[in-house]
Parts: C-alpha cells; structure tokens; sequence
C-alpha cells in the first residue's frame, strides 16, 4: 500500500501528480463521450433529448442528496472521486453545466451546427485540461491556472474535429479561435455551456454550415 500510495502522489509534471492525472482522464473521459450524443442525435433525436433531460434531473437530484449526507450509491461515489479540490463540499456544477449545454444545441440549432459545436467541447475541453496537467508551465496571465499549453491543445483539438466534420479549413480556424477565447477565461464550468452555443450562434449568423 505505500508503494502504491507513493505512486499516485508522485509528480509526472510541472504541477500534477499520477493521482491528479488518473481524476483528470477520468474527468475528460465524460467528454470525449460527448462527442457520441451528436451520432446518437441524428438517429433518434427525440429520444436522446428525453434521455440528457433526464440525466440532468437524475443527477442534480443525486447531488442534493449527497450534499444532505444521503449519497445515492454507485453514482455519488463517482462524483466524489471525480470532483476538484475546489468542489469539495460543494455542489458539483460540471456534469450539468455540460449536459445542458449540449442539450441546448440539440435543440436550438440545425444538427450540424450542434454537432460542431459539441464536438469542439468533448475534444477541445478535454484536450487542453489533460495537455495542460501534463505539458502545462506557461500560466496565461488572468486566466487561474491556464496553460498556453493547455490552450494551443484546445486549439490543435478543435481545428481537426472541425475540420474533419465540415471539411472547410476557414470554418475550423474560426470555430477553433472561438473555442480557444472561450477556454481561456476563468469560467469555471461554464465553458461547458459557453463553448457549443457561441459557436452555434457564430454558424448560424453566418451561414457558414450547409443544412
């Protein structure tokens, strides 16, 4: 056991250790999940709206609960593990920041629009947190523990999915850049809801989405 203790709090970069770093893919994992609703979305859409509403509800109800000091098995034990340091306590905003998020796009924009812009918080939040716990050294000033790293992974991230879901290399440098502005700001986890609806609002103003 203190092998494996000493393990998980061994430093593997500038700022995380083997244990930030396992809560962190852990975290991200939930993400790049994200990136399936889209799919999901264009075979049964009303279905996969019912299903993310649910889901909110169900896990704001096992917050409370948790917090009231009745935790919900299986599922508060999840959210405990997977929770910052500056969640301890506290109710754990990001899973629904995210979930609302994307249902949001689902529902106000054409299904490619929110695809993109779904597709750039999976990968492009997911990238930048993960390459800036390992890679992370160059704080960005203002932006609380931001990386140039972090956020040039976003960019990189973000500039693929595009790219590859529209094809249009002008789209997928804007959508980056947006997504990238967006990262950076001490948002907390409003990010999450922040970075697929500016961009959907930025396609469809535009027009810069065939639909």
């Amino acid at each position: 056991m203190g092998f494996l203790s000493d393990f998980r709090y061994r430093k593997i970069s500038h700022s995380a250790t083997v244990n930030d770093l396992l809560k962190e893919t852990f975290r991200k994992s939930i993400h790049f999940c994200a990136s399936l609703v889209p799919v999901m979305a264009s075979t049964h859409y009303s279905g996969t709206v019912t299903s993310l509403s649910v889901v909110v509800c169900l896990y704001i109800f096992c917050e409370y609960r948790r917090l009231s000091g009745y935790p919900v098995p299986f599922i508060s034990r999840i959210t405990s593990y997977a929770a910052r340091k500056r969640d301890e306590g506290q109710f754990v905003l990001g899973p629904v920041t995210m979930a609302i998020g994307i249902l949001f796009s689902l529902v106000l924009f054409p299904q490619p629009v929110a695809a993109i812009g779904i597709c750039a918080l999976a990968f492009g939040d997911g990238v930048a947190s993960l390459a800036g716990k390992l890679y992370g050294r160059i704080e960005l000033p203002y932006a609380r523990g931001k990386t140039l790293e972090g956020s040039s992974a976003c960019f990189l991230a973000v500039l693929v999915s595009t790219g590859l879901l529209t094809g249009s290399l002008t789209v997928a440098l804007s959508v980056a850049l947006i997504a990238v502005l967006i990262e950076v700001l001490p948002l907390k986890d409003y990010d999450n809801l922040l970075i697929p609806l500016v961009i959907g609002v930025f396609l469809c103003m535009f027009n810069l989405v065939p639909y």
